[in-house]
């Protein structure tokens, strides 16, 4: 097992011990009650498997600007939880109408619509109240500085926004700028966040902050370019969900626009790219770079 098959290992049972934690039976202060249905639909859609990709590139960047500890484990939370939630939120009907994620129901189907929607939701505002957790940074400027970051990647001009862009883009035939535009908000916002936070939650220098967020764009980038050449050429059983949905909606992708061969050398550019942002940063820029080469090149 190579160290990164098992720091993903690792990421995916401290998520799975942090989520599970928030998410128990017991009301948190302030809050009345919980609802059992709701928290098993929350459950479902954020315990329900993963690779936990956001939350590792989270502590690995705060890890090598030397910060490693509970609190950055519970920011990295805190996004998972978005992310989770608009994987819930476009399962849904109105938005991909998906019946299996992770090779499992998606919640409106293992639940019902008005269940999952409210699920997400929940799942949304369950990130803001994680990141303001003193836990997180002991500087409550720090962690306004979070929170405010992530409800802008998260919302109108991020990842929201980019699935509005993407919903309208169905049989419109968009340029290379558009579909860029469009998935730099709608997939590569959240994981841009993700490598901006570890840095700024290790303390580190605004020029190394700004390396960070341009290796997040590139892994955003990277992200989206494989999950295209995924959807266009594995089987549902490999993805455990439903594949070649780009296609029959008619959605404009890079894939479609420069081919698979054309995709591939873009990727290892990226990647060579993500190493030269991270070379001079020791060990953790090592370890950063395969999760680059990871992301670039994984086969599902």
């Amino acid at each position: 097992m190579t160290w990164l098959e098992d720091s993903l290992r690792q990421m995916v049972q401290q998520m799975d011990a942090v989520l599970g934690k928030v998410l128990s039976d017991a009301p948190r202060p302030g809050e009345v009650l919980r609802p059992e249905r709701l928290l098993a639909a929350m459950r479902h859609g954020s315990l329900n498997g993963g690779k936990r990709l956001r939350p590792l590139l989270v502590a690995e960047t705060a890890a090598a600007f030397g910060r490693r500890d509970e609190g950055v484990l519970l920011a990295a939370a805190a996004l998972e939880c978005v992310h989770c939630y608009s994987l819930v939120h476009d399962d849904l009907p109105a938005m991909d109408d998906d019946d299996l994620r992770r090779g499992q129901p998606t919640v409106h189907k293992a639940f019902d619509e008005a269940t999952a929607i409210l699920a997400g939701d929940a799942l949304l505002t369950l990130a803001f109240d994680l990141i303001a957790e003193p836990e997180v940074h002991a500087d409550p400027a720090v962690r306004l500085q979070l929170s405010q970051e992530l409800a802008r990647a998260s919302g109108v001009g991020g990842m929201a926004g980019g699935q509005m862009l993407d919903l309208a883009a169905e049989h419109r035939q968009l340029s290379e700028d558009e579909i860029r535009t469009l998935q730099a908000m709608k997939t590569g916002a959240l994981l841009r966040y993700a490598c901006r936070a570890g840095a700024i939650l290790a303390g580190a220098a605004p020029d190394d902050v700004a390396r960070m967020t341009r290796f997040g764009e590139i892994i955003g980038l990277a992200f989206q370019l494989a999950d295209d050449l995924l959807d266009l050429e594995a089987s549902p059983e490999v993805m455990g969900k439903a594949t070649g949905k780009d296609a029959e909606a008619g959605k404009a992708t890079l894939v479609s626009l420069y081919g698979p061969e054309r995709t591939r050398a873009i990727l290892k550019g990226l990647v060579a790219e993500a190493e030269q942002l991270v070379a001079g940063a020791g060990e953790g820029g090592r370890r950063l770079a395969e999760i680059a080469a990871f992301v670039a090149f994984r086969d599902r």
